[in-house]
């Protein structure tokens, strides 16, 4: 792998946590949302990540890394509250809200910032190795 690649190895990596820092962003955002109906309550999401050296191995491409393959919406159950009171209760009195996970929110948000600062270091160190392979030749 040349000098060269990591740079793009290490920028889809930062794109895909990204990704997924945006998607617990959002998560944690709509955690105390209310509706009145399942259909109607937000959904946690997930992101699916790709290797994409499996792709280049078979199309012989020089492209490696990680892609964002989709997001999904958690099938965990959603919370319900009876809450008669409440102006978004539906008519047996019960309120729904997101099977948002606070705590497994707060984990992904830091591994997928630890991820992105090991990306930069990555690149820095890259970018380091690249000015000492210059300064040879002087």
């Amino acid at each position: 792998m040349s000098l060269y690649n990591i740079f793009n190895v290490a920028g889809s990596g930062m794109s895909a946590q990204t990704t997924r820092l945006n998607l617990v962003a959002s998560n944690m955002a709509n955690a105390e949302t209310v509706s009145s109906s399942t259909n109607e309550t937000y959904r946690a999401r997930q992101p699916v990540f790709g290797a994409l050296l499996q792709d280049a191995m078979a199309h012989q491409s020089t492209s490696k890394g990680v892609r964002v393959l989709g997001v999904i919406e958690s099938q965990a159950p959603l919370r319900t509250e009876y809450a008669p009171q409440h102006p978004m209760a539906n008519e047996e009195g019960y309120i729904f809200k997101p099977n948002v996970n606070m705590v497994e929110e707060m984990a992904n948000m830091m591994s997928a910032s630890q991820s992105y600062k090991n990306n930069v270091e990555m690149l820095n160190t890259a970018k380091q190795l690249l000015q000492q392979t210059l300064k040879i030749g002087q």
